[in-house]
């Protein structure tokens, strides 16, 4: 399972969704989008204007409370 966490720096959710993984021992891969266009690309990429935006295996599966919510239904 790949798992990519699209974060920024000041965000709030984006650090519980990382501490969620590092408690499960889940590896992921940050991409922090807090510079340059790279924000725009992924909101034009997917339509959502928050972060994190987490996707497995290459699909948005959505934010932090997403994640959350297959924590609770044991699927992550």
């Amino acid at each position: 399972m790949e798992l990519i966490l699209y974060t920024t720096s000041n965000c709030p959710y984006c650090r519980a969704a990382k501490d969620l993984l590092g408690q499960k021992g889940i590896a992921y891969r940050e991409i922090d989008v807090s510079e340059g266009d790279d924000f725009d690309a992924l909101v034009k990429k997917t339509g959502w204007k928050t972060v994190p935006q987490i996707f497995i295996d290459g699909t948005l599966i959505g934010g932090f409370k997403e994640l959350l919510e297959m924590d609770r239904q044991g699927k992550i």
